[in-house]
Parts: C-alpha cells; sequence; structure tokens
C-alpha cells in the first residue's frame, strides 16, 4: 500500500474537497483523483464517494480513516525517531480542552509551537463536554475532570484542586463561610451543568448542593461575575490562578472539608505509534503548567 495515497486519502477528508487537497500536498487535482482511484483499486472498495460539487465519505473509508491515521503516524514516528534534524512535528493535530483552560493556557502556547513545527497544523475545539475523542479522531484531549474511559491512555500534567474563592468586596460584605451548612446563606455561582460542589471530607468526595442566582454554561462567565463581587464560586486553581496572584480573588478555606484534589490530564487514544506532534504538545504544555509563573510571564501577565 502507497503511504503517499493513504495520506492523500487522510488530506481529501480532512479538507472535505478533491482539489483542496491536492493543492496541500501540490500535486494537480487530476493526479490526486488517479491516486485516490488506484488506492480504492489496491482496497477492492470504494473510500469516497465523488461529485462534481462535493464528496463523502462510504462507509468503507469511514471504517478506513483509523487504520489510514495508524499507517500515516506509523511513519511519521520513524521519520521523527531516525530523521531528528527534520522541521520538526507535521500534520494536523486535533486537540480538545475546556474552555477556560483551552483560552487561558493552550492558545498563548499555539503561536510558539507553529513557528517551531512550520509542517503542522491545529485544530483546537474548545468545549466543556466530555468528547469522544475516538469517534471524532481527535489526538489529545486535556481534561481536568476525572478519568472515566479506561480505554484510552491519560498522562498528568499538573495538579489542579477545586477551590471556593470571591472577590475581596463580597467578603467584605457577606463575610466568609467556615462550613459547608454556610454556603446555603450564599451567593453561589455555579456551572449550568454541576449543581453540586465537590468536597473532600474524611477522605471521601461529597456532593454538595448549592443554589445561587447566576448559572453559566462555562467558566469565563462563573470567573466574571466572582470577580464583580456576585458571589462565591467553585473552580479549579488553574481557572483563577491569576486573580489570586493579583489579589483580586481570595481563596476560602471551610473549617469542614478540603478541596477536591484534581489533576490536568493530557488524554490520548493509544500510545502506539503516537504521533510526534502529540508528544511536542504534550511536552509544550506540561512546560507552560510547571514553571512557577505558570508560563504567564512571557504574555506579560
Amino acid at each position: 500500500m502507497n503511504i503517499s495515497d493513504v495520506q492523500l486519502f487522510l488530506t481529501v477528508t480532512e479538507s472535505g474537497s478533491l482539489a483542496q487537497a491536492a493543492r496541500r500536498l501540490g500535486i494537480t487535482p487530476m493526479s490526486a483523483s488517479r491516486r485516490l482511484a488506484a488506492l480504492e483499486q489496491e482496497m477492492g472498495k470504494r473510500l469516497i464517494q465523488r461529485t462534481t460539487r462535493a464528496i463523502s465519505l462510504t462507509q468503507e473509508g469511514a471504517e478506513f480513516i483509523p487504520y489510514a491515521r495508524a499507517i500515516a503516524e506509523a511513519e511519521e514516528s520513524a521519520k521523527a525517531l531516525f530523521l531528528p534534524n527534520s522541521k520538526g512535528a507535521s500534520g494536523l493535530l486535533r486537540i480538545t480542552a475546556p474552555s477556560g483552560l483551552g483560552n487561558r493556557t493552550l492558545l498563548p502556547l499555539l503561536p510558539t509551537l507553529l513557528a517551531n513545527n512550520p509542517e503542522m497544523r491545529i485544530d483546537l475545539q474548545l468545549s466543556d463536554e466530555v468528547v469522544d475523542i475516538v469517534g471524532r479522531g481527535i489526538d489529545v484531549a486535556v481534561r481536568v475532570a476525572p478519568l472515566r474511559d479506561s480505554s484510552l491512555i491519560a498522562r498528568k500534567i499538573a495538579d489542579n484542586p477545586r477551590i471556593l474563592c470571591a472577590s475581596p468586596d463580597y467578603l467584605a460584605l457577606h463575610g466568609s463561610p467556615r462550613s459547608i451548612n454556610q454556603l446555603g446563606q450564599h451567593h453561589c455561582l455555579r456551572l449550568s451543568n454541576v449543581p453540586q460542589w465537590s468536597f473532600d471530607i474524611d477522605g471521601q468526595i461529597t456532593g454538595c448542593s448549592v443554589d445561587g442566582r447566576f448559572s453559566c454554561s462555562n467558566v469565563e462567565g462563573i470567573r466574571a461575575l466572582c470577580l464583580q463581587g456576585v458571589g462565591l464560586a467553585q473552580l479549579s486553581r488553574w481557572d483563577v490562578k491569576q486573580e489570586l496572584a493579583l489579589g483580586l480573588l481570595q481563596e476560602v478555606s471551610l473549617q469542614d472539608a478540603n478541596p477536591q484534589q484534581l489533576s490536568i490530564w493530557a488524554v490520548v487514544p493509544t500510545v502506539r505509534y503516537l504521533p510526534h506532534r502529540v508528544t511536542v504538545f504534550i511536552d509544550a504544555l506540561k512546560a507552560a503548567l510547571t514553571q512557577p509563573d505558570g508560563g504567564h510571564s512571557r504574555q506579560g501577565h
């Protein structure tokens, strides 16, 4: 099987256009069509339905995608291993991450990552939902929630406990809660899909139902209103690391409960034939999150 033809097939599926795939690979559309036809002939199956206006995957084409990626990634890993002086990582890196962590930590990394790896492209999907990375063809997911799918491979990047926090103005006006029961006396800002706040009580993770006048689907909204003194919030430390350092928010400690200990994880579908672009990204993320300043000094924070 011609690896270049397999790469062409993947490029066509990524771009959604035979002509655009041909431009990316520096070949003519006619040549791309012939090579794709040669691959289909070798496979004995039609992989892509082609019309004058659009293309679409056949069922066999959809089923072939993970095998095609494994073939292409194996070649890339071999090149990275035996050709260390090549131009860095290459190919399309698909990442999914929570919106808060993605905006604050991942996005600032990407310009340097792209500059150091001129043959690499990045598709970043920010979502606070847990995405099926295998079904969606994601290379790496950055997650804070505990890993539930044991078939995936997770690498710990940094500690990231949940904390309670509020603005100094809010605490001066309403006081600071000292126990879980006192949370009911406060305005609690919560994520829309998280009805309970989690705490560690005597080594057990316990959920506490909270109520308030505001909920939001993403971290940015909760953090914004917390900064404006609207209420208490439970976020992860990396969500409010800058604000805590600047004194714009203050951490609130309870006498009868401790923060839930979470971590930031890089989750990949498999470690077999792990693409070089994935390891380059994970290394850059870990370097940023383990710096004393969290990697923000170079951004002017």
